[in-house]
């Protein structure tokens, strides 16, 4: 994971041409901070399911498109205290003035009913079925996705990836699925069971609320749920964190991403200097141009790279006589 260069190179660049005015100036955000962020309306809100919180908001650029599309989930420690959908709206914004529409999903937390497992992941799978129905007249290109989570929704966008290898036995099974090989994870806290601890100390979150209960027919809780447990899926994952990031610190982050580099998956860390966990998903912060690199790039692995050209064969020259 030779990262440090890239982000040496990509700090330098944004200082000199005035992307950011300097890191040392701008103290790390807090929560109180990140609960005030907004961002323009969406163009729609639609309802995947009908309990209040199973709808997602859709950002789309100006122009023709059809234009990629980058699935945000919000975090908030799987409750509803925190909020999240209208936070996302600040990088939602920021992300079609880059010619990217958004499908800024909000979902069932632990605290809501039908929320935690399974209904959380089901909401998952109900918000990304949605966006294949609709893309058609919505100038979306679903051939390039890339799902993007803060903090909780960390854990549920790195899931995501690893759908295709729920074990068939799994209420959270499906035989199809939109596909999606691509992850932005901010501050995510996606292996359940190392990091259970963790959870449990930053969001007060024990493993039935977002793993279930154990029963005969699902013995191991994490079979399911766990985004780690489901590797290798073919994903690209970059991992940003904040280098003050204390729900989510830079070792999770670092951990999870040799975990899918040994598995066989393609994963990459970024530590954002100075920064704090909710400084990862503001595009007000001054580590938005690192975040917002992260995005592209992604989004950029999910184009077929081109094949160098064979060269010309040239006709063996004629034997001597």
């Amino acid at each position: 994971m030779k990262t440090r260069p890239f982000l040496l190179a990509a700090l330098l660049f944004a200082l000199l041409s005035g992307l950011i005015p300097s890191l040392a100036s701008s103290a790390p955000m807090k929560l109180a901070d990140y609960m005030t962020l907004t961002g323009p309306a969406p163009a729609e809100r639609i309802a995947y399911g009908p309990a209040a919180s199973q709808y997602a908001e859709l950002f789309v650029p100006d122009g023709a498109g059809p234009f990629p599309v980058a699935v945000l989930v919000h975090g908030g420690c799987w409750t509803a205290k925190f909020g999240g959908i209208t936070q996302l709206r600040n990088m939602a914004g920021a992300l079609r003035e880059r010619g990217i529409a958004v499908w800024n999903v909000e979902y069932r937390r632990v605290d809501e009913a039908g929320g935690g497992y399974p209904g959380m992941y089901q909401d998952m799978h109900a918000a990304l079925d949605t966006l294949a129905a609709r893309a058609g007249g919505k100038r979306l290109d679903l051939s390039r996705v890339v799902a993007v989570g803060h903090s909780a929704g960390g854990q549920l966008v790195q899931w995501i990836a690893g759908r295709s290898r729920i074990p068939a036995s799994s209420p959270l099974h499906r035989a199809s699925m939109l596909p999606v090989r691509a992850v932005v994870s901010l501050g995510g806290l996606a292996d359940l069971r190392r990091e259970r601890e963790l959870i449990k100390a930053n969001c007060g979150r024990d493993t039935p609320e977002l793993a279930g209960q154990p029963s005969r027919a699902r013995p191991d809780v994490y079979a399911d749920t766990n985004a780690a447990e489901l590797l290798p899926n073919g994903s690209h994952t970059i991992l940003v964190t904040g280098e003050l990031d204390t729900i989510s610190p830079p070792r999770v982050a670092h951990d999870y991403a040799a975990h899918a580099l040994a598995a066989g998956d393609r994963a990459e860390v970024v530590i954002l200097p100075g920064a704090s966990h909710y400084d990862e998903v503001a595009a007000s912060s001054a580590s938005w141009p690192l975040v917002l690199a992260a995005i592209e790039r992604a989004l950029a692995s999910t184009q077929p790279q081109p094949q160098p050209r064979p060269e010309a064969v040239r006709p063996a020259a004629p034997a001597a006589r």
